[in-house]
């Protein structure tokens, strides 16, 4: 719009001479109004109105009052929309909230459920195969001696009477009363495995003697360790011990367990 040529809030100057009767000048339409942004200029003053000439205000006067309305408008519309979508978002929040707690809740039940079932299940148990036995997990032999206990049947820790490692059987008798050999480690191969082969079992053996704790009460006897593996035919039928013992070199003459865990 051009500024220099616009009518309009003159009327009633006293400054303003009224001359002859000339048609009114009227500013040519603008192109497009004007937004908030840019600034409203004052109407230049004409020098020769017309007593009856109206002022031409409502051409510019128009399009510079509907903008403010189109600006409140434009702001109108998100203030009235932010709080609908908070709400949303916040119940929408706190609905995961409650669901990831229901889960987690449901999640840590079922662990403990889980390990206290694993729990009783491997006390309930026998230990692992192929695993090194300990003399505390033996159960106990109960009323001693025992004759013709079966070397299958051996227990970590048993004390023998007149021990010939070459027998099927043994008498077993208290710890405490003379005795010539004490198991002292066991090693159980799993089920499944097939037969490792003597030079694997022997060398089994000297493992699980020299991993085997001894007390000092060792040093009151001449002794010697001994292996007991099984062979291929033992082991076809079931054997999967390989044991290892100390024995005297003479008699009965052990008084006492060789071993810290070991029973009477």
């Amino acid at each position: 719009m051009n500024d220099s040529n616009a009518t309009g809030n003159n009327t009633g100057n006293p400054d303003t001479t009224p001359g002859p009767k000339t048609p009114p000048v009227l500013p040519p339409p603008p192109s497009r109004p004007p937004t908030s942004s840019l600034p409203v200029q004052p109407p230049a003053v004409t020098p020769d109105p017309t007593p009856n000439e109206t002022p031409a205000n409502d051409a510019t006067d128009a399009p510079a009052n509907d903008a403010p309305s189109a600006e409140s408008q434009g702001t109108d519309t998100p203030v009235t929309d932010t709080p609908s979508t908070g709400s949303r978002q916040t119940l929408l929040k706190a609905g995961a909230v409650v669901v990831g707690l229901v889960l987690l809740g449901l999640l840590t039940w079922w662990v403990v459920t889980l390990i206290s079932s694993g729990t009783q299940q491997a006390a309930n148990q026998p230990p692992a195969p192929g695993t090194t036995e300990s003399a505390s997990a033996q159960p106990s032999r109960g009323q001693l001696p025992l004759d013709g206990v079966s070397a299958l049947d051996y227990q970590l820790g048993d004390c023998f009477e007149n021990f010939d490692p070459e027998a099927t059987e043994s008498r077993v008798v208290p710890c405490t009363s003379g005795h010539s050999a004490q198991l002292i480690a066991v090693h159980r191969y799993p089920e499944s495995d097939s037969y490792p082969g003597i030079a694997a079992l022997r060398e089994k053996g000297r493992e699980i003697c020299q991993g085997a704790g001894l007390t000092d009460a060792v040093a009151n006897y001449v002794l010697m360790q001994r292996n007991a593996y099984p062979s291929d035919t033992s082991w076809e039928q079931g054997d999967r011990r390989v044991d290892c013992y100390v024995t005297a070199d003479k008699g009965n003459v052990i008084m006492e367990s060789l071993i810290p865990s070991a029973g009477p």
